[in-house]
């Protein structure tokens, strides 16, 4: 179908761009009392920028092309790139730790599903130059509260929160080697949603043997803070790697936001990179994707600026958010914001209601009136389908009197009002 958009891509119609607005606007308050600064960078990036950090494999997934200066480019996938190399080039100058957000828009030549496009708009807040789990409950925290601001409660969501370093530790006290922990680590992201046969399968590929295999299900399956650190005890070095995760927890705790957090040793985060504590948030009935991830990514910068300093960040898209606030009635109702619309009785009544307009618009108030002049009935029919609250109306007689006729389109009561008094009676 001409004129249709691409597979993937989205048109925000009036009622669709207020949902968008909206939600960004609840994003910008909420980093704004956690004292984030904003930040944004080019849409477009040298592809290198990518495969660098994820490798060839993900130029698959990404809109290339090469540029009039025989450059090789990509539309951003992610923000951590284009933030690893601002942060890169100005790190001495910077105020550490550096607290940051964005909220760009981001592309992938992915598979559409539910909760997932081609495009979408993106939260993202990170911490850089603080290696404590303080950081680590901070950012947390700002994810929980985002949540918070459009109305969800502990019941609604969750924060399931995992530690990578705790991962490794007990994979490794259990006889793994260092060599199998990608496959353990991702038959652990797995293994809620492909079958325990499948998953062993595969570890066996990977020569992982059957007590380990075993070590690595039941690691899986632990849920708690407590039942993390009975286990981290039975192991070397336990103690010490579940100590950033546990202080996490308390100060969480000490926010009053332990109703919302769950431990979870299934999210691992697939990505490589991260190095300590990951999160992801979903609903509590897990009924959409993950509504936000993200954790902790220490040594990432390096690899890509060659800036050394610890960081951690999430990433929160617009569109599992929106189906959510959807699915929950919490999306606002598109409005135009109409204060009033003002009706011209006759056609010597249309100069007079200009001059009005035009008054009125200069001190601040949403007006309207019709284009082309039409029976009274028709003006008040636009007005109404305009969504105004008051319609003002000007005829001879009420010029001459200096007064206008206000009529309350909700109850249809009527009241007469000096025209020097309508800004203070509109905004009444």
């Amino acid at each position: 179908m001409q004129g249709k958009a691409l597979p993937g891509f989205r048109d925000f119609y009036p009622d669709e761009l207020a949902l968008r607005n909206h939600i960004f606007a609840t994003w910008r308050g909420v980093a704004a009392r956690y004292g984030f600064e904003e930040y944004d960078g080019p849409p477009l990036e040298p592809l290198e920028l990518y495969t660098q950090k994820s490798g060839e494999e993900i130029v698959g997934q990404l809109y290339t092309f090469r540029d009039k200066g025989d450059r090789e480019i990509a539309l951003r996938p992610e923000m951590t790139p284009t933030l690893a190399r601002m942060v890169g080039t100005r790190a001495q100058a910077l105020k550490k730790p550096i607290r940051w957000f964005s909220i760009p828009q981001l592309f992938r030549y992915e598979r559409q599903q539910r909760g997932r496009l081609r495009e979408h708009f993106q939260l993202n807040m990170d911490i850089i130059g603080e290696a404590g789990p303080a950081a680590d409950a901070e950012l947390l925290a700002a994810a929980i509260d985002v949540l918070r601001a459009f109305g969800f409660g502990p019941g609604e969501v969750r924060a399931r929160i995992s530690d990578r370093q705790v991962l490794r530790t007990l994979l490794l006290g259990r006889g793994l080697t260092a060599a199998q922990l990608p496959a353990a680590f991702a038959a652990i992201d797995r293994s809620e949603r492909v079958p325990k046969d499948v998953l062993a399968e595969g570890l066996r590929e990977a020569g992982v043997g059957s007590r380990e295999t075993d070590a690595v299900f039941e690691i899986a399956e632990l849920r708690g803070l407590e039942a993390v650190t009975a286990a981290l005890a039975k192991v070397r070095g336990g103690a010490e790697a579940g100590e950033p995760l546990a202080e996490a927890c308390r100060l969480l705790d000490a926010m009053g936001l332990a109703g919302f957090v769950e431990i979870d040793l299934t999210i691992v985060r697939g990505l490589a990179y991260y190095t300590g504590i990951v999160f992801e948030l979903f609903d509590a009935g897990k009924s959409l994707r993950a509504i936000c991830g993200g954790g902790r990514y220490d040594g990432l910068l390096k690899a890509l600026s060659g800036v050394d300093l610890p960081a951690l960040g999430f990433g929160m898209g617009d569109v599992v958010l929106g189906e959510l606030l959807k699915e929950r009635g919490f999306a606002p109702a598109a409005s135009a914001r109409l204060d009033a619309f003002l009706v011209a009785v006759s056609g010597e009544d249309v100069a007079p209601v200009l001059r009005l307009a035009h008054e009125l618009r200069d001190r601040g108030v949403a007006v309207e009136y019709g284009l082309r002049h039409s029976a009274i009935r028709k003006q008040l029919e636009l007005a109404v389908a305009r969504g105004a609250r008051l319609a003002v109306i000007i005829g001879p007689d009420e010029r001459k009197a200096g007064i206008a006729v206000v009529r309350d389109l909700g109850t249809g009561t009527e009241r007469k009002v000096a025209v020097d008094a309508l800004m203070h009676e509109i905004r009444r």
